[in-house]
């Protein structure tokens, strides 16, 4: 299965994804997709992710 979050990040002109067909852009062209380039856009992510939870847990009391 593809991580279409990183593939969004990593190529911005990609309009749609398919886990069989791969990454298109708007002109229904096959992009090529590079793990490495994926793999960095997962870890930028990842990494925005955690400082938006840090933020949250430190300006939260946590009770609901």
């Amino acid at each position: 299965m593809l991580d279409h979050d990183a593939i969004i990040k990593a190529y911005p002109d990609a309009v749609s994804i398919d886990d069989t067909a791969g990454a298109f852009d708007k002109d229904g062209k096959s992009i090529t997709l590079e793990q490495s380039k994926i793999d960095a856009a997962r870890t930028t992510l990842n990494t925005e992710a955690a400082a938006v939870k840090y933020k949250t847990d430190r300006t939260t009391d946590g009770s609901t």
